[in-house]
């Protein structure tokens, strides 16, 4: 029914937009950018490995810390998701018809992006490669070395 399908497309622009953050944090990472100061006592952000490898670096705790933020994160968009939209709607200023083709086209990213970060994370798996393409094109990335 409409109700189900419209939860569904929730969903999956939600996941969408966190594939996509993802990708840019695996690449953002693997370039060597990194924040100041620790993410936890005695362990800088410097030392933490690039993809799932960074979850062996961070201790228990934080990572508990993590899972706690996204829950704050994902209940405080929840309770103010419809005035989030709609102030997002207000300032851009597109008709329904322009609004209705950018939203196609997030949906569209996002389903690329939930591709991508899964293909980096099962190469990097397979051979700590997530960055195969470039391999295959003689410009390899090195990566957790």
């Amino acid at each position: 029914d409409q109700a189900r399908f419209d939860r569904l497309r929730t969903v999956e622009t939600k996941h969408g937009r966190i594939a996509q953050l993802a990708i840019l944090g695996h690449l953002v990472t693997t370039a060597g950018v990194r924040l100041p100061g620790e993410i936890a006592y005695g362990v800088p952000f410097a030392s933490v490995k690039n993809g799932l490898a960074a979850l062996e670096t961070i201790p228990a705790a934080g990572i508990a810390q993590i899972i706690a933020f996204i829950g704050l994160l994902e209940v405080g968009f929840a309770a103010r998701k419809d005035e989030i939209e709609e102030a997002q709607i207000k300032a851009s200023g597109w008709d329904q018809e322009t609004l209705n083709k950018k939203l196609a086209i997030e949906l569209n990213n996002g389903r690329a992006a939930q591709m991508g970060i899964l293909a980096l994370m099962v190469h990097e798996k397979l051979n700590n490669d997530p960055y195969i393409i470039n391999t295959l094109l003689g410009a390899p990335v090195p990566f957790n070395q």
